[in-house]
């Protein structure tokens, strides 16, 4: 197989698994019990959380663990709007993940208002069109992804910071840890959402950093797990895999990231060679392992059969969108980007790792010009693919 869909999950990092097995096996203690066994799975733990928090530039005290992406972004929307009560207004950009746009909508439903904040044609938030007077104060809660998991684009989170600098500001980073260089201090967020399984580390683990002076009441109650503000007992293999796959992801960025970007350049260049009528959604300021592509004459095309067709091939790729009862919907941030149904609906991502060849990037765009020249009834363009 093929995998070019490391956006969705990354293939875990034998070198991570090492680290985890041990707290599988032998080191298996509760991190909240007293006796030696539980007192190694608490340092591991510390020692984890001091770890992720250093690449990021927070204080260990300032993150606690949640069982991934989804929960820490529930947590922030939830929490300040219903447990510690101290926002009245949620913005957010048009082209977030649903488990910011999800818990925001149900919030809505509930009293809060909810503001969506437009992006202009190449998916980056549009600082120009934010309303300043009613959104900068400090009952407003502004969530603004870091980059963009469809389209790799980065966004703005520091020029944001400057333009509202009374508002809470919370960026999910799950797609930007590990591939570029993420400070908290640096971008001024008060929130920031993290996950271990977009850097070849575990599914079920990740991470929210609290800026020191936020209250943040707790969303998951059950015991004083995290210092209160999580319940639950730790997953300390998981903890140490994602510490392991974050020392280890921000040691190798600039590495990976000169990988991937060539292969993701490389992909580029072939699929505008070999199919017409295409279109580049990944901006130039972009994450380096993500392409979207979409194709001018969608009606003509089956976005679910291009990704179908692909997979028989032995590639497994996606197009970011949702799937809701076998009928392909269009991506909603293709849509925000003013993309037509037809063109949304038929897109096509491929996201890249460390792991990714060239022989894959080649095989990937031979077959997707080849299906496309087929569902067009024009004979395919050649396989060969010639270095110019």
């Amino acid at each position: 197989m093929i995998y070019l869909d490391n956006a969705a999950t990354t293939r875990l990092d034998p070198a991570v698994l090492d680290a985890m097995l041990p707290w599988l096996r032998d080191d298996y203690g509760n991190a909240s019990a007293l006796y030696a066994l539980g007192r190694r799975a608490r340092v591991a733990v510390e020692q984890a959380r001091e770890t992720i928090a250093g690449l990021v530039g927070a204080e260990p005290a300032e993150l606690f663990f949640t069982s991934g992406g989804t929960e820490a972004n529930n947590t922030v929307l939830k929490s300040l709007a219903w447990q510690s009560r101290t926002i009245r207004t949620i913005a957010c950009s048009a082209i977030e993940h649903h488990a910011v746009l999800h818990p925001a909508e149900a919030l809505a439903e509930c009293g809060i208002e909810l503001v969506i904040l437009p992006v202009d044609d190449a998916g980056i938030l549009r600082l120009d069109a934010i309303d300043r007077q009613r959104l900068d104060r400090p009952d407003v809660l502004v969530s603004v992804m870091h980059s963009n998991n469809e389209t790799g684009a980065l966004q703005p989170i520091a020029e944001l910071r400057q333009l509202l600098p009374h508002a809470l500001i919370h960026t999910d980073a799950v797609q930007s840890f590990g591939k570029v260089p993420f400070d908290v201090r640096q971008l001024g967020v008060d929130f920031a959402t993290l996950s271990a399984h977009k850097i070849h580390g575990p599914k079920g683990i990740g991470a929210l950093y609290v800026r020191r002076g936020v209250r943040l009441e707790p969303f998951v109650h059950g015991g004083g797990q995290e210092r209160g503000r999580r319940g639950g007992t730790e997953a300390v293999a998981l903890v140490v895999g994602f510490a392991e796959a974050a020392r280890r992801a921000c040691a190798e960025m600039d590495e990976r990231a000169r990988h991937t970007s060539r292969l993701r350049d490389l992909l580029r260049r072939l699929v505008l060679e070999r199919i017409a009528d295409v279109r580049i959604n990944t901006p130039p300021h972009a994450l380096p392992n993500i392409l979207n592509v979409s194709f001018l004459d969608a009606e003509r095309l089956d976005g679910e059969a291009i990704l179908q067709l692909l997979d028989m091939r032995g590639i497994a790729c996606s197009n970011g969108s949702a799937c809701t009862s076998g009928s392909m919907q269009p991506s909603h941030v293709l849509r925000a980007m003013g993309r037509p149904d037809a063109e949304s609906r038929a897109a096509v991502r491929f996201s890249l790792s460390k792991d990714t060849t060239d022989d894959d990037v080649r095989t990937a765009a031979e077959a997707l010009a080849e299906i496309v020249a087929d569902m067009r009834s024009v004979e395919p363009a050649s396989s060969i693919f010639a270095e110019r």
